[in-house]
């Protein structure tokens, strides 16, 4: 039977070479793609591997066929997992690592770092595009709460019940890392569909758009 290190590091490179593949793509035959999207992608794929990398050519190239409802939720959902992986990333490394704290408080900086994390990815450009702070975070607050809501609940509970107390020395920490910010990503797509069916959300603008300018 395998052991859990070297499964662990076979991720690692199947997530190194999906890596390679889609900063490839991206400057081969993606470069029109804008820089925030680029970031967003990246992180996507270090976070699932060759499932964001799928995920990117399902999606996110301007090659796709054609674009729909399905996509553009891909897309958005991204957007959000990719601030929120990183918050999660911060917050339990930091809480479980550093300072050792216990699950309650696991969970609450956590959220929370997950939550700053996802809002300043939409903020940031929402004020580049001119609105105003107090605007841009109503905007936010209503468009990503729910997403990042629920991405977080599942992702941060599955990582909890898979890896306990296991701190960053542990491979079980990491992998249970893995396993649950894909968990999150998975719980999430289908409420980003919802957002944006409903109105609530704009989602993502087809890359053939960015091509297009």
């Amino acid at each position: 039977m395998v052991d859990l290190p070297t499964v662990l590091v076979l991720w690692g490179a199947l997530v190194a070479l999906s890596l390679v593949l889609l900063l490839r793509d991206l400057r081969r035959n993606n470069p029109e793609i804008h820089g925030l999207m680029k970031a967003v992608w990246v992180l996507t794929v270090a976070y699932s591997g060759p499932l964001g990398l799928a995920g990117f050519y399902w999606s996110g190239r301007k090659q796709i066929p054609r674009d729909d409802l399905w996509r553009r939720a891909f897309r958005s959902v991204a957007h959000c997992y990719s601030g929120c992986g990183l918050g999660e990333i911060v917050g339990l490394t930091v809480t479980v690592g550093l300072l050792g704290l216990s699950t309650v408080w696991v969970t609450a900086v956590t959220f929370a770092c997950a939550y700053v994390m996802g809002f300043a990815l939409t903020i940031g450009p929402l004020m580049q595009g001119g609105e105003p702070f107090a605007e841009a975070l109503r905007d936010t607050l209503w468009s990503e709460t729910a997403s990042i809501a629920v991405m977080e609940i599942v992702a941060i509970g599955v990582d909890l019940a898979l890896a306990g107390s296991a701190g960053p020395a542990s491979a079980l920490f990491w992998a249970s890392l893995a396993v649950s910010l894909t968990c999150g990503l998975a719980a999430a797509y289908p409420v980003n569909v919802l957002l944006i069916r409903f109105g609530i959300k704009e989602g993502m603008h087809s890359p053939k758009a960015h091509a297009a300018h």
